[in-house]
């Protein structure tokens, strides 16, 4: 299929695709689009004949990069859906297979209860059931409030309710304390699937190889986004979750390599939010003997600028995706702070390194006009 596709000229989808079925072509056949989206309606795109980051292997493991998903905002501080659905549409176009909304990067601690939902409830509705949609759930000041709103968010059609660690257990208190929380939760919420995250915020908990194991004989918990970093624990963890159904995601992107050959499904790491095609390639070749010293390399390369783009973040990532053509406004609840000319000619240039990556790999990166 990606072969005869491959061969066609350039097209325009309009009235001959449906947009479903455009989002599916470029998730299942491994083609990158030039996306020209207009009015936030269909996209036009132009399917381009080059090696693309989503070209899967032979014999695919079906690794995933998932973002975790920015908020755009207007100049007056409200979501802007407009470009969220355009920043949906290019996700989508670099091949990522699921989405992580309503996360830290989202500025979820920056969002009341009903902006959460409806965020949520928007990259649904775009999505429309082509990738799965994840959402963190563990909101409220009692577990009753967290159950409730849990319930409330993965009614939008999410396919998990993502819970933070930290909001079940203080810093000073137990992981006996953590796992019953977390328990009392599960028991609460039905047969709701549920999955873990190490947010850094409001404190960085990490899930102990003990806690994670008795969580998984709960077979309640079909989601994981590790930000421990310690690759012992991350490698104790991955050994735990053989011929079990949860997902194991490293937020970590100098882990991408390790992770992902010591059996992560894949990754989930903000660089995702500048460059997506890359960690798509990454999830895709990580595996293949033919690629290695190509995956090698981009590991290296990653790490080299992971700092750079972490600096003033998520403002960063917006100031880099318009770079690449994304209407978004340089406006974020978690920082008033505008970037610095200094910062601005330092993400200059990184994206002029990855578009060094993309013309050393082969990669046809998403144009968006």
């Amino acid at each position: 299929m990606a072969q005869s596709i491959l061969k066609q000229k350039p097209m325009e989808t309009k009235s001959k695709f449906s947009r479903k079925t455009f989002i599916k072509q470029i998730t299942t056949t491994g083609i990158v689009a030039s996306v020209s989206i207009r009015n936030y309606g269909s996209p036009t795109v132009e399917i381009s004949p080059a090696i693309s980051p989503t070209a899967p292997l032979a014999k695919a493991e079906d690794k995933k990069f998932v973002p975790v998903m920015i908020t755009p905002f207007l100049q007056n501080g409200k979501i802007d859906y407009d470009t969220l659905t355009r920043l949906i549409d290019f996700y989508l176009a670099a091949g990522v297979k699921g989405f992580f909304a309503n996360c830290l990067s989202s500025e979820m601690y920056h969002l009341n209860e009903e902006e959460r939902l409806a965020l949520t409830r928007h990259v649904v509705k775009r999505v429309n059931g082509v990738v799965p949609v994840v959402a963190t759930g563990s909101f409220g000041a009692t577990m009753n409030e967290r159950v409730e709103f849990s319930k409330r968010i993965y009614d939008t059609g999410i396919k998990a309710v993502i819970l933070i660690s930290s909001h079940y257990a203080t810093k000073d208190e137990s992981d006996a304390t953590l796992l019953s929380n977390i328990e009392t939760m599960l028991e609460l919420t039905g047969n709701i699937p549920m999955g873990l995250y190490e947010c850094p915020s409001p404190y960085k908990r990490i899930v102990s190889p003990e806690v994670f194991k008795a969580l998984l004989e709960t077979k309640r918990m079909v989601y994981h986004k590790d930000t421990s970093i310690d690759r012992d624990k991350v490698k104790a963890k991955l050994a735990l979750i053989k011929n079990n159904p949860m997902e194991f995601y490293d937020a970590h992107t100098a882990n991408t390599v390790f992770s992902l050959q010591n059996g992560a499904k894949g990754m989930s790491a903000i660089s995702g939010n500048f460059y997506p095609e890359i960690l798509v390639w990454m999830c895709n070749h990580v595996n293949d003997p033919l690629r290695q010293k190509d995956v090698q390399w981009l590991q290296a390369e990653l790490e080299k600028t992971e700092d750079l783009i972490s600096r003033a973040y998520p403002m960063s990532s917006k100031y880099f995706l318009e770079k690449r053509g994304i209407p978004i406004q340089p406006v974020s609840r978690s920082s008033a702070q505008p970037l610095t000319a200094e910062q601005k000619k330092t993400l200059d240039g990184v994206h002029q390194t990855f578009l060094g990556w993309c013309q050393r790999l082969g990669i046809q990166h998403v144009s968006v006009q």
